[in-house]
Protein backbone atom coordinates (compact mmCIF):
# COMPACT_ATOMS: atom_id res chain seq x y z
CA UNK A 1 0.00 0.00 0.00
CA UNK A 2 1.35 3.41 -0.89
CA UNK A 3 1.83 6.12 1.67
CA UNK A 4 -0.96 8.15 0.11
CA UNK A 5 -3.61 5.49 0.57
CA UNK A 6 -5.71 5.02 3.65
CA UNK A 7 -6.16 1.85 5.63
CA UNK A 8 -9.61 0.32 5.75
CA UNK A 9 -11.12 0.17 9.22
CA UNK A 10 -11.50 -3.34 10.48
CA UNK A 11 -15.10 -4.39 11.22
CA UNK A 12 -15.86 -3.98 14.89
CA UNK A 13 -18.90 -5.11 16.83
CA UNK A 14 -20.21 -4.76 20.34
CA UNK A 15 -19.15 -8.27 21.37
CA UNK A 16 -15.70 -7.77 19.89
CA UNK A 17 -15.22 -4.63 21.97
CA UNK A 18 -16.57 -6.33 25.08
CA UNK A 19 -14.24 -9.29 24.61
CA UNK A 20 -11.23 -7.00 24.28
CA UNK A 21 -12.29 -4.99 27.33
CA UNK A 22 -12.70 -8.15 29.42
CA UNK A 23 -9.21 -9.33 28.50
CA UNK A 24 -7.68 -5.99 29.43
CA UNK A 25 -9.49 -5.73 32.77
CA UNK A 26 -8.72 -9.35 33.62
CA UNK A 27 -5.00 -8.63 33.29
CA UNK A 28 -5.33 -5.42 35.32
CA UNK A 29 -7.03 -7.34 38.12
CA UNK A 30 -4.37 -10.06 38.07
CA UNK A 31 -1.68 -7.35 38.20
CA UNK A 32 -3.23 -5.89 41.35
CA UNK A 33 -3.48 -9.29 43.05
CA UNK A 34 0.08 -10.26 42.09
CA UNK A 35 1.45 -6.98 43.42
CA UNK A 36 -0.55 -7.24 46.63
CA UNK A 37 0.69 -10.78 47.19
CA UNK A 38 4.27 -9.63 46.63
CA UNK A 39 4.12 -6.97 49.35
CA UNK A 40 1.87 -8.84 51.78
CA UNK A 41 3.47 -11.84 53.51
CA UNK A 42 0.20 -13.49 54.57
CA UNK A 43 -1.45 -13.03 51.20
CA UNK A 44 1.71 -14.23 49.46
CA UNK A 45 1.65 -17.39 51.57
CA UNK A 46 -1.95 -18.00 50.51
CA UNK A 47 -0.96 -17.74 46.87
CA UNK A 48 1.96 -20.10 47.52
CA UNK A 49 -0.37 -22.63 49.13
CA UNK A 50 -2.65 -22.49 46.06
CA UNK A 51 0.18 -23.00 43.61
CA UNK A 52 1.43 -26.35 44.96
CA UNK A 53 0.14 -29.88 45.39
CA UNK A 54 -3.32 -30.40 43.88
CA UNK A 55 -4.31 -26.74 43.51
CA UNK A 56 -3.83 -24.35 40.65
CA UNK A 57 -4.69 -20.69 40.06
CA UNK A 58 -6.08 -18.83 37.01
CA UNK A 59 -3.95 -17.56 34.14
CA UNK A 60 -0.98 -15.45 35.32
CA UNK A 61 -2.14 -15.33 38.94
CA UNK A 62 0.94 -15.89 41.12
CA UNK A 63 2.93 -13.99 43.74
CA UNK A 64 5.81 -11.71 42.85
CA UNK A 65 6.85 -8.41 41.37
CA UNK A 66 7.94 -10.10 38.14
CA UNK A 67 4.52 -11.67 37.56
CA UNK A 68 2.87 -8.35 38.42
CA UNK A 69 5.11 -6.57 35.90
CA UNK A 70 4.39 -9.23 33.29
CA UNK A 71 0.61 -9.01 33.64
CA UNK A 72 0.75 -5.19 33.79
CA UNK A 73 2.80 -4.99 30.63
CA UNK A 74 0.47 -7.36 28.81
CA UNK A 75 -2.56 -5.33 29.88
CA UNK A 76 -0.93 -2.14 28.60
CA UNK A 77 0.03 -3.70 25.28
CA UNK A 78 -3.45 -5.20 24.87
CA UNK A 79 -4.96 -1.79 25.55
CA UNK A 80 -2.74 -0.40 22.80
CA UNK A 81 -4.18 -3.07 20.50
CA UNK A 82 -0.87 -4.86 19.88
CA UNK A 83 -1.38 -7.94 17.74
CA UNK A 84 1.72 -9.63 19.18
CA UNK A 85 0.37 -9.25 22.74
CA UNK A 86 -2.94 -10.77 21.66
CA UNK A 87 -1.17 -13.77 20.11
CA UNK A 88 1.04 -14.31 23.17
CA UNK A 89 -1.87 -14.12 25.63
CA UNK A 90 -4.04 -16.40 23.51
CA UNK A 91 -1.31 -19.03 23.15
CA UNK A 92 -0.33 -19.00 26.84
CA UNK A 93 -3.88 -18.97 28.20
CA UNK A 94 -5.02 -21.60 25.67
CA UNK A 95 -2.17 -23.97 26.56
CA UNK A 96 -2.76 -23.40 30.27
CA UNK A 97 -6.48 -24.12 29.90
CA UNK A 98 -5.68 -27.36 28.05
CA UNK A 99 -3.21 -28.35 30.81
CA UNK A 100 -5.80 -27.65 33.50
CA UNK A 101 -8.47 -29.62 31.66
CA UNK A 102 -6.16 -32.58 31.07
CA UNK A 103 -5.09 -32.59 34.73
CA UNK A 104 -8.67 -32.61 35.96
CA UNK A 105 -9.62 -35.42 33.60
CA UNK A 106 -6.56 -37.53 34.41
CA UNK A 107 -6.44 -37.00 38.18
CA UNK A 108 -9.62 -37.18 40.32
CA UNK A 109 -7.99 -35.27 43.20
CA UNK A 110 -7.85 -32.12 41.07
CA UNK A 111 -11.60 -32.29 40.44
CA UNK A 112 -12.33 -32.32 44.17
CA UNK A 113 -11.43 -28.64 44.68
CA UNK A 114 -13.84 -25.87 43.69
CA UNK A 115 -10.89 -23.48 43.28
CA UNK A 116 -9.57 -25.55 40.39
CA UNK A 117 -12.87 -25.38 38.56
CA UNK A 118 -12.93 -21.60 39.07
CA UNK A 119 -9.35 -21.31 37.81
CA UNK A 120 -10.16 -23.39 34.74
CA UNK A 121 -13.31 -21.37 34.04
CA UNK A 122 -11.56 -18.00 34.35
CA UNK A 123 -8.70 -19.10 32.12
CA UNK A 124 -11.09 -20.45 29.47
CA UNK A 125 -13.24 -17.31 29.62
CA UNK A 126 -10.15 -15.12 29.22
CA UNK A 127 -8.98 -17.09 26.17
CA UNK A 128 -12.50 -17.04 24.71
CA UNK A 129 -12.75 -13.28 25.24
CA UNK A 130 -9.54 -12.81 23.26
CA UNK A 131 -10.94 -14.91 20.42
CA UNK A 132 -14.17 -12.89 20.40
CA UNK A 133 -12.25 -9.59 20.50
CA UNK A 134 -9.61 -10.58 17.95
CA UNK A 135 -10.56 -7.78 15.53
CA UNK A 136 -9.72 -5.18 18.18
CA UNK A 137 -6.02 -6.13 18.20
CA UNK A 138 -4.49 -4.94 14.96
CA UNK A 139 -1.45 -2.83 15.89
CA UNK A 140 1.78 -4.02 14.27
CA UNK A 141 5.15 -4.19 15.98
CA UNK A 142 8.65 -3.76 14.65
CA UNK A 143 9.88 -6.76 12.63
CA UNK A 144 13.17 -6.76 14.51
CA UNK A 145 11.44 -7.21 17.89
CA UNK A 146 11.72 -11.04 18.18
CA UNK A 147 15.49 -11.06 17.61
CA UNK A 148 16.03 -8.14 19.97
CA UNK A 149 13.84 -9.70 22.67
CA UNK A 150 15.70 -13.03 22.38
CA UNK A 151 19.06 -11.29 22.72
CA UNK A 152 17.90 -9.26 25.73
CA UNK A 153 16.40 -12.35 27.36
CA UNK A 154 19.50 -14.51 26.87
CA UNK A 155 22.00 -11.90 28.00
CA UNK A 156 19.80 -10.60 30.80
CA UNK A 157 18.99 -14.05 32.16
CA UNK A 158 22.68 -14.93 32.34
CA UNK A 159 23.54 -11.72 34.19
CA UNK A 160 20.59 -11.75 36.61
CA UNK A 161 20.95 -15.46 37.42
CA UNK A 162 24.62 -15.00 38.26
CA UNK A 163 23.79 -12.00 40.44
CA UNK A 164 21.06 -14.05 42.13
CA UNK A 165 23.49 -16.92 42.78
CA UNK A 166 25.97 -14.43 44.27
CA UNK A 167 23.30 -13.00 46.59
CA UNK A 168 22.28 -16.49 47.69
CA UNK A 169 25.92 -17.42 48.36
CA UNK A 170 26.68 -14.43 50.60
CA UNK A 171 23.34 -14.53 52.49
CA UNK A 172 22.82 -18.28 52.98
CA UNK A 173 22.04 -18.94 56.67
CA UNK A 174 21.26 -22.68 56.48
CA UNK A 175 22.88 -24.75 59.24
CA UNK A 176 23.84 -27.39 56.70
CA UNK A 177 25.32 -25.02 54.11
CA UNK A 178 26.59 -27.83 51.90
CA UNK A 179 25.00 -26.59 48.71
CA UNK A 180 26.97 -26.38 45.49
CA UNK A 181 27.19 -23.31 43.27
CA UNK A 182 24.93 -25.05 40.73
CA UNK A 183 22.29 -25.57 43.40
CA UNK A 184 22.51 -21.93 44.50
CA UNK A 185 22.29 -20.87 40.86
CA UNK A 186 19.17 -23.04 40.38
CA UNK A 187 17.68 -21.58 43.58
CA UNK A 188 18.31 -18.08 42.23
CA UNK A 189 16.63 -19.02 38.95
CA UNK A 190 13.61 -20.28 40.91
CA UNK A 191 13.34 -17.01 42.82
CA UNK A 192 13.67 -15.10 39.58
CA UNK A 193 10.46 -16.77 38.46
CA UNK A 194 8.29 -16.37 41.58
CA UNK A 195 8.34 -15.59 45.28
CA UNK A 196 5.78 -18.36 45.76
CA UNK A 197 7.94 -21.18 44.45
CA UNK A 198 8.53 -24.22 46.70
CA UNK A 199 12.05 -24.23 48.17
CA UNK A 200 11.85 -27.65 49.91
CA UNK A 201 14.06 -29.12 47.20
CA UNK A 202 16.97 -26.99 48.49
CA UNK A 203 17.53 -28.06 52.14
CA UNK A 204 21.03 -26.60 52.15
CA UNK A 205 19.85 -23.10 51.28
CA UNK A 206 18.05 -20.68 53.57
CA UNK A 207 18.02 -17.01 52.60
CA UNK A 208 16.42 -13.96 54.26
CA UNK A 209 13.22 -12.69 52.76
CA UNK A 210 14.87 -9.49 51.53
CA UNK A 211 17.16 -11.57 49.32
CA UNK A 212 14.23 -13.35 47.73
CA UNK A 213 12.50 -10.02 47.11
CA UNK A 214 15.69 -8.49 45.65
CA UNK A 215 16.12 -11.43 43.27
CA UNK A 216 12.50 -11.16 42.20
CA UNK A 217 12.93 -7.42 41.58
CA UNK A 218 15.91 -8.25 39.35
CA UNK A 219 13.69 -10.60 37.39
CA UNK A 220 11.10 -7.84 37.15
CA UNK A 221 13.64 -5.48 35.59
CA UNK A 222 14.73 -8.22 33.17
CA UNK A 223 11.13 -9.01 32.29
CA UNK A 224 10.34 -5.36 31.61
CA UNK A 225 13.39 -5.11 29.33
CA UNK A 226 12.41 -8.26 27.40
CA UNK A 227 8.79 -7.17 27.05
CA UNK A 228 9.84 -3.71 25.92
CA UNK A 229 12.01 -5.29 23.24
CA UNK A 230 9.29 -7.74 22.21
CA UNK A 231 6.41 -5.28 21.93
CA UNK A 232 8.05 -2.10 20.70
CA UNK A 233 6.01 -0.15 18.23
CA UNK A 234 7.54 0.69 14.89
CA UNK A 235 9.87 3.44 16.04
CA UNK A 236 10.10 5.54 12.93
CA UNK A 237 8.70 6.07 9.48
CA UNK A 238 10.21 7.18 6.22
CA UNK A 239 11.45 10.76 6.48
CA UNK A 240 10.32 13.37 3.97
CA UNK A 241 11.87 12.68 0.58
CA UNK A 242 12.81 15.21 -2.08
CA UNK A 243 9.62 14.35 -3.97
CA UNK A 244 7.57 14.78 -0.79
CA UNK A 245 9.17 18.16 -0.19
CA UNK A 246 8.35 19.33 -3.70
CA UNK A 247 4.70 18.34 -3.20
CA UNK A 248 4.59 20.08 0.18
CA UNK A 249 6.08 23.25 -1.28
CA UNK A 250 3.43 23.16 -4.00
CA UNK A 251 0.72 22.95 -1.32
CA UNK A 252 2.33 25.85 0.56
CA UNK A 253 2.43 27.93 -2.63
CA UNK A 254 -1.33 27.54 -3.01
CA UNK A 255 -2.49 27.50 0.61
CA UNK A 256 0.48 28.64 2.71
CA UNK A 257 -1.24 31.80 3.95
CA UNK A 258 -3.78 29.77 5.98
CA UNK A 259 -1.43 28.72 8.79
CA UNK A 260 1.55 30.64 10.13
CA UNK A 261 3.17 27.32 11.10
CA UNK A 262 2.76 25.76 7.67
CA UNK A 263 6.36 26.23 6.54
CA UNK A 264 7.64 24.26 9.56
CA UNK A 265 6.06 21.18 7.97
CA UNK A 266 9.20 21.13 5.78
CA UNK A 267 11.37 19.92 8.66
CA UNK A 268 13.29 16.98 7.29
CA UNK A 269 13.05 14.90 10.45
CA UNK A 270 9.30 14.59 9.93
CA UNK A 271 7.27 12.13 7.88
CA UNK A 272 4.31 12.98 5.68
CA UNK A 273 1.04 11.35 4.66
CA UNK A 274 -1.05 12.78 1.82
CA UNK A 275 -4.79 12.62 1.33
CA UNK A 276 -6.02 10.24 -1.41
CA UNK A 277 -6.50 13.25 -3.70
CA UNK A 278 -3.02 14.60 -2.95
CA UNK A 279 -4.51 18.02 -2.15
CA UNK A 280 -3.70 17.92 1.59
CA UNK A 281 -1.08 16.41 3.87
CA UNK A 282 -0.28 15.81 7.55
CA UNK A 283 3.35 15.94 8.67
CA UNK A 284 4.36 14.21 11.89
CA UNK A 285 7.11 12.46 13.82
CA UNK A 286 6.89 9.27 15.89
CA UNK A 287 8.33 9.87 19.38
CA UNK A 288 7.99 7.37 22.22
CA UNK A 289 5.03 5.59 20.65
CA UNK A 290 3.24 8.89 19.89
CA UNK A 291 2.47 9.99 16.33
CA UNK A 292 3.02 13.70 16.87
CA UNK A 293 1.69 16.07 14.21
CA UNK A 294 2.13 19.83 14.40
CA UNK A 295 0.02 22.73 13.24
CA UNK A 296 -2.84 22.35 10.79
CA UNK A 297 -2.80 19.98 7.82
CA UNK A 298 -1.32 21.53 4.69
CA UNK A 299 -3.32 22.14 1.55
CA UNK A 300 -6.96 22.58 0.64
CA UNK A 301 -9.18 22.51 3.78
CA UNK A 302 -11.75 20.46 1.90
CA UNK A 303 -9.13 17.70 1.58
CA UNK A 304 -7.96 17.90 5.21
CA UNK A 305 -10.31 15.11 6.40
CA UNK A 306 -8.79 12.70 3.87
CA UNK A 307 -5.25 13.38 5.11
CA UNK A 308 -6.31 13.16 8.77
CA UNK A 309 -8.02 9.82 8.19
CA UNK A 310 -4.89 8.38 6.57
CA UNK A 311 -2.74 9.65 9.45
CA UNK A 312 -5.09 8.26 12.12
CA UNK A 313 -5.30 4.90 10.32
CA UNK A 314 -1.52 4.58 10.30
CA UNK A 315 -1.30 5.52 13.99
CA UNK A 316 -3.86 2.87 14.93
CA UNK A 317 -2.25 0.27 12.70
CA UNK A 318 1.02 0.61 14.61
CA UNK A 319 -0.43 1.24 18.06
CA UNK A 320 0.77 4.86 18.23
CA UNK A 321 -1.11 7.46 20.25
CA UNK A 322 -2.17 10.22 17.82
CA UNK A 323 -1.61 13.82 18.96
CA UNK A 324 -1.38 17.28 17.39
CA UNK A 325 0.62 20.17 18.80
CA UNK A 326 -0.25 23.77 18.01
CA UNK A 327 -3.35 23.36 15.84
CA UNK A 328 -5.35 26.51 15.11
CA UNK A 329 -9.03 26.76 15.95
CA UNK A 330 -9.94 25.87 12.36
CA UNK A 331 -7.60 22.89 12.23
CA UNK A 332 -8.55 21.77 15.74
CA UNK A 333 -12.22 21.76 14.76
CA UNK A 334 -11.52 19.40 11.84
CA UNK A 335 -9.36 17.13 14.01
CA UNK A 336 -12.11 17.07 16.67
CA UNK A 337 -14.59 15.79 14.07
CA UNK A 338 -12.34 12.74 13.75
CA UNK A 339 -12.60 11.81 17.43
CA UNK A 340 -9.82 13.90 18.99
CA UNK A 341 -10.31 16.03 22.10
CA UNK A 342 -8.76 19.48 22.46
CA UNK A 343 -6.89 21.39 25.16
CA UNK A 344 -5.91 25.02 24.74
CA UNK A 345 -2.13 25.22 24.97
CA UNK A 346 -1.71 28.96 24.70
CA UNK A 347 -1.72 31.75 22.17
CA UNK A 348 0.38 32.78 19.21
CA UNK A 349 1.29 36.48 18.95
CA UNK A 350 0.37 37.97 15.53
CA UNK A 351 1.39 41.52 14.62
CA UNK A 352 -0.26 43.39 11.73
CA UNK A 353 2.60 45.61 10.56
CA UNK A 354 0.40 48.25 8.88
CA UNK A 355 -1.57 48.84 12.07
CA UNK A 356 1.37 48.82 14.46
CA UNK A 357 2.60 52.07 16.00
CA UNK A 358 5.08 53.07 18.69
CA UNK A 359 3.10 56.20 19.46
CA UNK A 360 0.86 56.55 22.48
CA UNK A 361 1.09 56.19 26.23
CA UNK A 362 0.67 52.41 26.17
CA UNK A 363 3.86 52.02 24.10
CA UNK A 364 5.96 54.43 26.14
CA UNK A 365 8.16 51.79 27.79
CA UNK A 366 8.72 49.94 24.51
CA UNK A 367 9.50 53.20 22.72
CA UNK A 368 12.06 54.20 25.35
CA UNK A 369 13.81 50.84 25.16
CA UNK A 370 13.90 51.04 21.37
CA UNK A 371 15.36 54.55 21.44
CA UNK A 372 18.00 53.50 24.00
CA UNK A 373 19.32 50.73 21.72
CA UNK A 374 19.19 53.01 18.69
CA UNK A 375 21.18 55.74 20.49
CA UNK A 376 23.80 53.12 21.41
CA UNK A 377 24.58 52.86 17.69
CA UNK A 378 22.95 49.54 16.82
CA UNK A 379 21.69 49.01 13.28
CA UNK A 380 19.74 46.23 11.57
CA UNK A 381 20.12 44.80 8.08
CA UNK A 382 17.18 42.88 6.59
CA UNK A 383 17.65 40.46 3.68
CA UNK A 384 16.15 37.38 2.13
CA UNK A 385 18.38 34.32 2.55
CA UNK A 386 18.73 34.07 -1.22
CA UNK A 387 20.32 37.53 -1.28
CA UNK A 388 23.08 36.61 1.18
CA UNK A 389 26.36 35.48 -0.47
CA UNK A 390 27.49 31.96 0.42
CA UNK A 391 30.59 33.18 2.31
CA UNK A 392 28.51 35.51 4.47
CA UNK A 393 25.93 32.81 5.14
CA UNK A 394 28.67 30.42 6.29
CA UNK A 395 29.87 33.04 8.77
CA UNK A 396 26.33 33.61 10.04
CA UNK A 397 25.89 29.87 10.52
CA UNK A 398 29.07 29.68 12.61
CA UNK A 399 27.98 32.60 14.78
CA UNK A 400 24.49 31.18 15.21
CA UNK A 401 26.00 27.91 16.37
CA UNK A 402 28.39 29.67 18.77
CA UNK A 403 25.56 31.71 20.30
CA UNK A 404 23.24 28.75 20.78
CA UNK A 405 22.23 28.22 24.40
CA UNK A 406 23.25 24.60 25.07
CA UNK A 407 24.08 21.70 22.80
CA UNK A 408 20.52 20.71 21.90
CA UNK A 409 18.77 22.34 18.94
CA UNK A 410 15.31 22.95 20.36
CA UNK A 411 12.08 23.16 18.44
CA UNK A 412 9.69 20.97 16.51
CA UNK A 413 6.28 22.54 15.97
CA UNK A 414 7.56 26.11 15.55
CA UNK A 415 11.12 25.73 14.32
CA UNK A 416 12.57 24.71 10.97
CA UNK A 417 15.60 22.91 12.42
CA UNK A 418 18.05 24.22 9.83
CA UNK A 419 19.54 27.50 8.65
CA UNK A 420 20.99 28.56 5.32
CA UNK A 421 19.60 25.72 3.23
CA UNK A 422 19.40 26.61 -0.51
CA UNK A 423 15.73 25.57 -0.58
CA UNK A 424 14.84 28.21 2.00
CA UNK A 425 15.82 31.23 -0.03
CA UNK A 426 12.58 33.13 0.76
CA UNK A 427 13.35 33.11 4.49
CA UNK A 428 14.30 36.49 5.95
CA UNK A 429 17.44 37.18 7.97
CA UNK A 430 17.91 40.11 10.35
CA UNK A 431 21.48 40.98 11.36
CA UNK A 432 22.10 43.44 14.19
CA UNK A 433 25.39 45.35 14.29
CA UNK A 434 26.74 47.46 17.14
CA UNK A 435 28.32 50.90 16.77
CA UNK A 436 31.78 49.44 16.22
CA UNK A 437 30.64 47.22 13.34
CA UNK A 438 30.49 43.92 15.27
CA UNK A 439 27.64 41.51 14.54
CA UNK A 440 25.74 40.96 17.80
CA UNK A 441 22.49 39.15 17.02
CA UNK A 442 20.53 37.24 14.38
CA UNK A 443 16.86 36.63 13.72
CA UNK A 444 15.50 34.35 11.02
CA UNK A 445 11.90 34.20 9.81
CA UNK A 446 10.27 31.63 7.52
CA UNK A 447 7.63 32.57 4.93
CA UNK A 448 3.99 32.61 5.92
CA UNK A 449 2.24 32.63 2.60
CA UNK A 450 3.00 35.55 0.29
CA UNK A 451 2.65 38.41 2.79
CA UNK A 452 3.69 37.03 6.16
CA UNK A 453 6.66 35.82 8.20
CA UNK A 454 6.93 33.43 11.17
CA UNK A 455 9.72 33.68 13.70
CA UNK A 456 12.07 30.71 13.48
CA UNK A 457 15.42 31.41 15.12
CA UNK A 458 16.73 33.93 17.68
CA UNK A 459 20.43 34.12 18.54
CA UNK A 460 22.52 36.84 20.15
CA UNK A 461 25.92 37.41 21.63
CA UNK A 462 25.62 36.92 25.39
CA UNK A 463 27.66 40.08 25.95
CA UNK A 464 25.34 42.28 23.89
CA UNK A 465 22.81 44.80 25.19
CA UNK A 466 19.59 43.63 26.80
CA UNK A 467 16.57 44.34 24.65
CA UNK A 468 18.39 43.68 21.40
CA UNK A 469 15.86 41.14 20.15
CA UNK A 470 12.96 43.50 20.80
CA UNK A 471 14.81 46.22 18.91
CA UNK A 472 15.26 43.93 15.91
CA UNK A 473 11.61 42.86 15.89
CA UNK A 474 10.49 46.50 16.04
CA UNK A 475 12.83 47.33 13.17
CA UNK A 476 11.28 44.58 11.07
CA UNK A 477 7.76 45.72 11.90
CA UNK A 478 8.53 49.29 10.89
CA UNK A 479 10.46 48.29 7.76
CA UNK A 480 8.18 45.44 6.70
CA UNK A 481 7.69 46.96 3.26
CA UNK A 482 11.35 46.23 2.44
CA UNK A 483 10.49 42.52 2.31
CA UNK A 484 6.85 43.06 1.27
CA UNK A 485 5.12 41.55 4.30
CA UNK A 486 2.11 42.73 6.28
CA UNK A 487 1.94 40.29 9.21
CA UNK A 488 4.38 38.66 11.59
CA UNK A 489 3.95 35.57 13.75
CA UNK A 490 6.10 35.89 16.87
CA UNK A 491 6.65 33.57 19.82
CA UNK A 492 4.07 31.23 21.26
CA UNK A 493 2.87 32.16 24.78
CA UNK A 494 1.88 29.03 26.67
CA UNK A 495 -1.11 29.44 29.04
CA UNK A 496 -1.35 33.11 28.12
CA UNK A 497 -5.01 33.37 29.14
CA UNK A 498 -4.20 32.12 32.65
CA UNK A 499 -1.73 34.93 33.27
CA UNK A 500 -4.05 37.53 31.76
CA UNK A 501 -7.28 36.50 33.50
CA UNK A 502 -5.58 35.45 36.73
CA UNK A 503 -4.27 38.97 37.35
CA UNK A 504 -7.66 40.64 36.88
CA UNK A 505 -9.89 41.88 39.66
CA UNK A 506 -12.36 39.19 40.69
CA UNK A 507 -10.34 36.21 39.47
CA UNK A 508 -11.47 33.05 41.25
CA UNK A 509 -9.31 31.09 43.72
CA UNK A 510 -8.70 28.22 41.30
CA UNK A 511 -7.52 30.56 38.55
CA UNK A 512 -5.29 32.48 40.98
CA UNK A 513 -3.80 29.22 42.26
CA UNK A 514 -3.15 28.03 38.68
CA UNK A 515 -1.49 31.36 37.85
CA UNK A 516 0.69 31.17 40.96
CA UNK A 517 1.76 27.64 40.09
CA UNK A 518 2.71 28.66 36.53
CA UNK A 519 4.58 31.70 37.86
CA UNK A 520 6.57 29.40 40.13
CA UNK A 521 7.59 27.13 37.25
CA UNK A 522 8.39 30.18 35.13
CA UNK A 523 11.58 30.51 37.16
CA UNK A 524 12.97 27.64 35.10
CA UNK A 525 10.86 27.52 31.92
CA UNK A 526 10.21 31.23 31.29
CA UNK A 527 6.48 30.72 30.74
CA UNK A 528 5.36 34.07 32.09
CA UNK A 529 8.34 36.05 30.82
CA UNK A 530 7.68 34.83 27.27
CA UNK A 531 4.09 36.03 27.53
CA UNK A 532 5.25 39.43 28.81
CA UNK A 533 7.83 39.71 26.04
CA UNK A 534 5.15 39.13 23.39
CA UNK A 535 2.51 41.30 25.03
CA UNK A 536 4.60 44.45 24.67
CA UNK A 537 3.90 44.48 20.89
CA UNK A 538 0.14 44.55 21.60
CA UNK A 539 -0.42 41.64 19.19
CA UNK A 540 -3.48 39.77 18.09
CA UNK A 541 -3.63 36.59 20.13
CA UNK A 542 -4.50 33.45 18.17
CA UNK A 543 -5.22 30.36 20.33
CA UNK A 544 -3.39 27.12 19.64
CA UNK A 545 -4.53 23.68 20.75
CA UNK A 546 -3.27 20.24 21.73
CA UNK A 547 -5.36 17.45 20.18
CA UNK A 548 -5.39 13.92 21.61
CA UNK A 549 -7.51 10.79 21.37
CA UNK A 550 -7.49 9.49 24.96
CA UNK A 551 -6.93 11.46 28.16
CA UNK A 552 -4.98 8.52 29.57
CA UNK A 553 -2.34 9.17 26.89
CA UNK A 554 -1.69 12.77 27.99
CA UNK A 555 1.37 11.88 30.05
CA UNK A 556 2.88 9.98 27.09
CA UNK A 557 2.03 12.85 24.77
CA UNK A 558 3.54 15.40 27.14
CA UNK A 559 6.80 13.46 27.37
CA UNK A 560 6.88 12.92 23.61
CA UNK A 561 6.31 16.64 23.01
CA UNK A 562 9.09 17.57 25.42
CA UNK A 563 11.45 15.19 23.65
CA UNK A 564 10.45 16.43 20.21
CA UNK A 565 10.99 20.05 21.24
CA UNK A 566 14.42 19.19 22.68
CA UNK A 567 13.60 19.82 26.35
CA UNK A 568 13.91 16.20 27.41
CA UNK A 569 16.27 13.41 26.42
CA UNK A 570 15.03 9.83 26.07
CA UNK A 571 15.64 8.09 29.43
CA UNK A 572 18.32 5.48 29.62
CA UNK A 573 19.79 6.09 26.18
CA UNK A 574 23.11 7.63 25.19
CA UNK A 575 22.79 11.19 23.98
CA UNK A 576 23.73 10.30 20.41
CA UNK A 577 20.78 7.89 20.22
CA UNK A 578 18.38 10.68 21.11
CA UNK A 579 19.45 12.48 17.96
CA UNK A 580 19.36 9.49 15.67
CA UNK A 581 16.69 11.19 13.58
CA UNK A 582 19.30 13.73 12.53
CA UNK A 583 20.88 11.06 10.35
CA UNK A 584 17.97 11.53 7.96
CA UNK A 585 18.48 15.27 7.70
CA UNK A 586 19.92 16.21 4.35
Amino acid sequence: MSRDEGHEDRPRGRWSQRGAAFGIWYLRTVTFINLLSAVSVSFGNDIRRHNIAEFFTPYLLTAGFASAAFSLFLSVTLRRRKRAAWILNLVLSGLLALLFAFSMVAAPEFRAHVQNWVSLALTVVFAAALVVGRREFYAKGDRSNPKLAAAVAAGGLLVTSLLAALLVTVSNTAQDASSTFVQRWRYGLMRLVSLAADDQRFPGIDTPNWVNVTINVLSTLLLVAVLWAAFRSVRSTEAITEDDEERLRALLARHGDRDSLGYFALRRDKSVLFSPSGKAAVTYRVVGGVSLASGDPLGDPEAWPGAIEVWLAEAREHGWAPAVMGASEEGGTIYARHGLDALELGDEAIVETEEFTLAGRAMRTVRQAYNRIERAGYTVRIRRHEDIPAEEMDRLLRLADDWRDGETERGFSMALGRLGDPGDGRCVMLECWDGSGELRALLSFVPWGAKGLSLDLMRRDRNSENGLMEFMVLELIQRAKEVEVTQLSLNFAMFRSVFERGSRLGAGPVLRLWRSLLSFFSRWWQIESLYRANAKYRPIWEPRYLLFEKSTDLVRIGLASARAEGFLEAPGLPKWLNRKHLENVR
